[in-house]
């Protein structure tokens, strides 16, 4: 399925770059996905490609990765800033009310976004995210973001996106972990593989924390919507007691737990898919 490589102004002069999948038309509610802390929207290509077929799918590169510009001022490599890029692009498309899949990060983002934006907000999928985070998967992303060792080249890149996901993707063979891992690295000027995402913003995340609220009242916002939790088996940042938590506070949320994953599922396991389809199938 072909997509459209796009960008558009925030509102602080950053051009942003997003991938549009679909048919703009389509009378189907449309999608945003929203990546994680150090990935881009290349992670969704597999999900937007399958959804795309019915509907529009929007996937964004947040300030400071992928294609979009990097910001000048580090602090606001923030949830709230992410979050007014988002609804930026929603109000400049005329999207009355959009489905927000969020990954690891982009789930807090996408609560974030409920509680701003309730009315404008039709579903959300978090993927393998909470209101709390599990100590040992903070520990784990401290240790590398923004620390990646130089490499040489793509089979360098390989190993060292290897060293930081193989408890996360165990079953991955090598083409997948090429594939994944050239949608998280990009060659610089000299030819040579780098993460794909500005290296500062691991001293945002230091300085200012990763929410700027109570997260359990951004995950309240979602009570009232039709809500997915997809958990990875082996997830070291969503927990099962978090799972528990989430699940008493709001007892229709739907859980799957994507199995022989950790964080976060890649949303193209079967698993993944089924639920996101079933979900959307609700909202129309």
């Amino acid at each position: 399925m072909a997509h459209r490589e796009l960008t558009y102004r925030s509102s602080d002069g950053l051009s942003l770059f997003y991938r549009d999948y679909g048919d703009a038309q389509s009378h189907l509610t449309p999608v945003i996905c929203l990546p994680g802390l150090t990935r881009n929207s290349r992670d969704f290509d597999d999900i937007a490609e399958h959804l795309s077929t019915e509907r529009r799918v929007l996937c964004l590169d947040f300030r400071g990765r992928g294609y979009s510009d990097r910001d000048p001022n580090p602090q606001n490599y923030h949830p709230t800033r992410y979050a007014n890029d988002a609804m930026e692009l929603i109000d400049e498309l005329g999207i009355a009310s959009i489905v927000v899949i969020g990954t690891s990060l982009g789930g807090l983002v996408a609560m974030q976004l409920a509680h701003e934006h309730a009315e404008r907000i039709a579903a959300v999928v978090l993927n393998d995210i909470g209101p709390e985070l599990d100590p040992r998967g903070i520990m784990r992303i401290a240790q590398y973001v923004g620390a990646a060792a130089p490499v040489k080249d793509w089979e360098e890149a390989v190993a060292s996106c290897r060293s930081n996901y193989a408890l996360a993707f165990p079953d991955l063979n090598d083409a997948e972990w090429i594939a994944h891992t050239r949608a998280g690295w990009r060659e610089g000027e000299n030819g040579i593989p780098q993460p794909d995402y500005d290296p500062e913003i691991r001293n945002a995340l230091q300085s200012a924390g990763a929410i700027p609220q109570d997260p359990w009242q951004l995950f309240d916002a979602l009570i009232p919507l039709p809500t997915a939790l997809l958990r990875g088996e082996m997830s070291d940042l969503l927990s099962p007691e978090i799972t528990d938590k989430m699940q008493a506070r709001k007892p229709d949320l739907v859980v799957t737990v994507v199995p022989n994953r950790g964080h976060a599922p890649l949303l193209n396991e079967p698993a993944a898919v089924a639920a996101i389809d079933a979900l959307l199938a609700r909202v129309g």
